[in-house]
């Protein structure tokens, strides 16, 4: 964007600054921040084969958005490949705002050759995230991008301002392209393994003369925002000789313990501290898969400002990988993260006094996730119900607004608690209606023998336990109720159960899915509907002026707005 567009956009966020409310009384908004994006086809290398990827404004991986918490953020999409396109902002809770999800239940999608602006606030929010495609496999080609919300100049922050500030993101990576693999799991068949792994586009080797990612200063302090954008695949991320700080994770500052290594598992972020206090040289970033039966590595190099020598070969070695004791690993490592009470920050309540484990469960969502042959093809379902998009392509929010959801969907058809007796799977859109304002656990059961992890739109969760073995509700005895992290993103292992907490106070229809690409595309996911009894404003934003209607209620009258 030029420095003309700059201006303009400067002088009408300074417009939109500033409210009529009465006579002589002006009220400013919180800043805006305006970006346009183009998303076209370009081609590729992250695994050194050129491939067709998908650019934002050019750029793969795309656009980082830098901004402050309480933004309002404007994006003017223009989709300018051959399939229709959606962007979610995976993990920023967008305060009764689910118009804005990005999810095919709660938007049309954005069809080639139109555009369509987002505009959405970072209410309360810090932390490290990022935004991905959810149409037709896309995430598998690119189009994903960082998205970060740094704290307000008022807000203390628990460490020193670091010397940079670093986003990686990482994740398993098919030389196929999405088409291809989208065409595999419609004709019934999985994905299989991944071709390797990228670190911001890119898969660097051992001994190779890559250029470095980062650089840094000796005795200097760096933030590094990492995140899993991947298909499927956990990973490990270390540095080579030096320790990592963890400080952040998904929006919520943590207690500051010292790692070698951490575990990400896909969808999930982290920040970490590195300080560079080791011999001037070069160092390798090395992401690893975990808990699968081909390794793949990658690696990046990091830098040292006037340092001379090339990297040592002999990498850090990964987290066990023996049966049992990887998970075992991996569950203490999960254990050890705390959040940080004593800071302040954007969260449920500043002082940290939200005693979430002293308020009642009013209700207990139990789902364990299976696999079947549906007509002789592979499904993934979800308490004997695989997801599937309403026949009539209306997105359940809009049907639901309108007044005609029973022409698109049925409330309620997947019990809270599985049917152990009853092996049939139902292919149809999942939708459970959920009470304004209730306190709900939702324990997630994991059978099968691969790793699962799941997301939440709209909301984080406190993230109470993980274990191996079946739930049962004496097992609410080993929950953490006191510095569980605030999150949205939960893991669960082969044969093991998670268990997490929230408090169901945003309106609206929010996505809630296995964030396993081909788990979610065949019907590992449902949607929560969260509709506020009094109607009002003080509780979910209209629809938006720029909403596009599709399906069966394109040519309906809107019905009436809310008001305060």
């Amino acid at each position: 964007m030029g420095n003309a567009s700059l201006v303009l956009f400067a002088a009408a966020a300074a417009l939109l600054s500033c409210l009529w409310v009465g006579p002589a009384v002006v009220q400013a908004e919180d800043p805006y921040l305006f970006f346009e994006w183009h998303v076209t086809y370009g081609t590729i290398s992250p695994l050194g084969v050129p491939q067709q990827g998908i650019l934002i404004n050019g750029q793969f991986p795309g656009p980082k958005i830098n901004c402050t918490s309480n933004n309002n953020i404007v994006v003017n999409v223009f989709n300018e490949i051959d399939e229709p396109f959606l962007l979610t902002w995976y993990g920023i809770q967008q305060r009764k705002n689910s118009w804005q999800d990005g999810t095919p239940g709660t938007m049309c999608p954005i069809m080639p050759g139109t555009n369509y602006t987002y505009q959405f606030q970072v209410k309360d929010q810090i932390g490290s995230y990022y935004y991905f495609p959810t149409t037709n496999l896309q995430r598998a080609s690119g189009g994903f991008g960082g998205l970060q919300i740094l704290s307000r100049d008022l807000i203390p922050v628990p460490f020193d301002p670091p010397a940079d500030d670093y986003n990686v993101l990482v994740g398993d990576w098919y030389t196929k392209g999405h088409k291809s693999l989208k065409k595999l799991l419609d004709s019934g068949r999985s994905l299989g393994r991944p071709d390797g792994i990228q670190i911001n586009g890119k898969s660097g080797k051992v001994g190779g003369n890559d250029e470095p990612l980062y650089t840094m200063e000796a005795g200097k302090t760096y933030r590094y925002r990492v995140c899993n954008v991947g298909l499927k695949t956990s990973l490990n991320f270390r540095i080579q000789g030096h320790s990592l700080k963890l400080v952040e994770m998904e929006g919520s500052h943590t207690v500051q313990n010292i790692y070698d290594s951490l575990d990400l598992h896909v969808g999930q972020c982290f920040s970490v501290l590195v300080t560079a206090d080791q011999a001037p040289q070069d160092y390798y970033m090395v992401v690893s898969s975990r808990f699968s039966k081909k390794p793949l590595t990658a690696v990046g190099i990091i830098r040292y400002a006037n340092g001379n020598g090339p990297a040592s070969p002999q990498l850090p070695p990964p987290p066990p990988e023996t049966a049992g004791g990887s998970i075992a690993w991996s569950i203490n490592q999960f254990r050890s993260f705390r959040w940080n009470l004593t800071a302040s920050a954007a969260r449920p309540n500043p002082q940290g006094s939200y005693h979430y484990g002293q308020i009642n469960i009013t209700r207990t969502i139990q789902l364990v996730n299976t696999r079947a042959r549906v007509d002789g093809k592979l499904r993934y379902a979800v308490n004997g119900v695989s997801y599937v998009d309403p026949a009539t392509a209306t997105p359940l929010k809009l049907a639901e607004y309108f007044g005609v959801p029973d022409k698109v969907f049925t409330y309620d058809i997947m019990k809270d608690v599985p049917d152990s007796s009853n092996s049939n799977v139902i292919v149809a859109p999942n939708v459970i209606n959920g009470t304004f304002r209730n306190f709900v656990e939702i324990i997630f059961e994991n059978p099968e023998k691969t790793i699962q992890t799941w997301q939440l739109d709209g909301y984080s969760f406190f993230a109470v336990a993980i274990e191996t073995g079946k739930w049962s509700p004496e097992k609410r005895k080993n929950y953490n109720l006191v510095d569980a992290v605030s999150r949205h993103n939960i893991q669960v292992y082969p044969g093991s159960w998670a268990a997490i907490m929230t408090t169901l106070d945003n309106a609206g229809m929010w996505n809630l899915r296995s964030e396993m690409s081909e788990n979610a595309y065949l019907g590992q996911q449902l949607y929560i509907s969260v509709l506020s009894p009094a109607r009002s404003l003080r509780d979910e934003y209209n629809i938006p002026d720029n909403t596009q209607l599709c399906g069966i209620v394109k040519d309906l009258p809107k019905p009436a707005p809310y008001t305060i």
